[in-house]
């Protein structure tokens, strides 16, 4: 199946990430933060951006999520003291970046803070190179993870100081999937090697392997 109805991902039960999040707010919850990602091999990876509602207005990402096998951290970037981890780990080769989207994501990123990314990979390329017809995190959570992810926050305020529970539920939610989508490519052997860490490249791309090639 190359893509999902409206009608059959309405009928999938619903999930949201029901494990430990940790919206960043403290010194040592940062450097937890920090050694979680510094130890994983593979993060999921989305950010929120204030929603624009008037004609040819538009605004930066407010928020990254980065899940792990442990958690799942929220870092506003209204906080300058973030800032430096997000550099750390968008740069370090050893961890894969998985997102949907992830190149605008990262482009509209570098407009707040300047990092070289490393080890990233667009799960919607991947999707495009399977033959999928479907690219959105929930469409492809509907079509191969077989639940539904609710969208009810989507056009909520990022900037807000302070973040609702259903916000802090529905972005982490989001990066959360970008992981279990990244783990169910590499489970079914349609992603290629990573680009070894000693690359000189300062933007390494992790490739899909052609749907040919995945059959």
């Amino acid at each position: 199946m190359r893509s999902i109805t409206r009608e059959a991902l309405a009928a999938l039960p619903i999930r949201r990430y029901e494990g430990r999040v940790r919206l960043i707010e403290t010194l040592p919850e940062l450097e937890q933060a920090r050694s979680d990602i510094r130890s994983e091999r593979v993060i999921g990876l989305d950010t929120e951006t204030r929603p624009a509602f008037r004609k040819g207005e538009s605004h930066l990402p407010c928020l990254v999520q980065a899940a792990t096998a442990n958690a799942v951290y929220l870092f506003q970037l209204r906080r300058a003291d973030v800032l430096p981890l997000i550099q750390e780990f968008m740069a370090a080769a050893a961890t894969v970046k998985a997102g949907v989207g992830l190149a605008h994501d990262l482009k509209q990123l570098k407009q707040v803070t300047a990092f070289e990314e490393r080890s990233a990979i667009d799960l919607g390329h991947v999707a495009r190179r399977c033959g999928l017809d479907q690219t959105g995190v929930r469409n492809l959570a509907g079509l191969l993870l077989g639940f539904r992810i609710p969208k009810g926050n989507r056009t909520s305020n990022w900037a807000a100081t302070v973040l609702s529970p259903a916000q802090i539920a529905y972005a982490a939610t989001d990066a959360w999937a970008c992981r279990e989508l990244y783990l169910f490519f590499e489970s079914r052997g349609l992603l290629q090697e990573r680009i070894a860490p000693e690359q000189p490249a300062a933007m390494t791309w992790v490739a899909a392997k052609p749907r040919s090639e995945a059959e």
